[in-house]
């Protein structure tokens, strides 16, 4: 039985019955074509010139590799943001890979790039299991956001004019647009966009690239992920047009009380 169930763990990125909209496999296998071509073209013109082809790999292979291993790991990623994959499911990298179109390895170097972030788990002559995680963990990443974003949005809030602010309107209704069709993966993206020019008016790229990892590791699904999230999708974007509202009167009294509830109570 245990091996049996074993067995039915290692799955491939979805059931038979359940397609996946990840929207890469053609253009990567479009790319590797090209790749080919452009390799095969490059080989035939140094064999003319009387040059050797075996000391080193050609450029554009190289250059080919890490477009289509970025491709995999975003939409693994907007895979794991869906619950397309599964919190505690085994998934194997040859299975991924058939779905993707493309070979198991640069499936295998996003989903290392992945358990580095700590979305997955390494699992010996099986695949990478997704981690499961509790409400402690995105209370813990709640808490840590809050203490580096939090002063940040108050000193934006008393320097930034209004016009810069008006800048961000788009960013904000787009969290509203993604919220109110339920399309959990793509008001991901949103969300961060959203916060990321937001911080970016600091001038700090550093705070950026921090505040982002932090916020990707936040939108994982939790363990139990069975209830709806619709209507705190919409709670949650309907804040930050709150917030912009706010930042653009220069109403610091409720800004400040927005980004409290915005970042679950903290202490500001």
């Amino acid at each position: 039985m245990e091996q049996g169930r074993a067995r039915e763990d290692v799955r491939p990125y979805a059931s038979a019955g359940t397609p996946l909209d990840v929207r890469v496999p053609e253009q990567v296998r479009a790319e590797q074509v090209r790749g080919e071509r452009v390799r095969g073209e490059q080989v035939r013109d140094e064999r003319v010139r009387g040059e050797h082809t075996h000391s080193e790999p050609p450029a554009p292979r190289a250059v080919q590799r890490h477009s289509v291993r970025g491709q995999i790991l975003d939409a693994l990623r907007t895979a794991l943001v869906g619950g397309e994959l599964a919190p505690g499911e085994v998934y194997s990298a040859p299975a991924l890979g058939a779905r993707f179109g493309v070979s198991a390895t640069p499936v295998r170097e996003a989903m290392q790039q992945l358990a580095v972030e700590g979305a997955v788990e390494v699992v010996p002559n099986r695949g990478f299991r997704v981690s499961e995680r509790g409400p402690r963990e995105l209370a813990e990443l709640a808490e840590v956001r809050a203490l580096i974003e939090v002063p940040v949005m108050l000193r934006l809030a008393r320097a930034v004019p209004a016009a810069r602010w008006c800048a961000l309107r788009p960013l904000a209704d787009a969290t509203v647009a993604a919220a109110a069709v339920g399309d959990r993966a793509a008001y991901a993206d949103s969300d961060r966009a959203f916060h990321g020019a937001v911080l970016a008016l600091a001038g700090n790229q550093q705070l950026v690239a921090v505040a982002d990892d932090l916020h990707r590791r936040s939108q994982w699904p939790l363990a139990d992920s069975r209830a709806g999230h619709g209507a705190e999708l919409l709670a949650d974007a309907s804040e930050h047009i709150a917030l912009l509202d706010a930042l653009i009167a220069q109403d610091l009294t409720v800004v400040r009380s927005l980004v409290r509830e915005h970042f679950n109570g903290a202490d500001v």
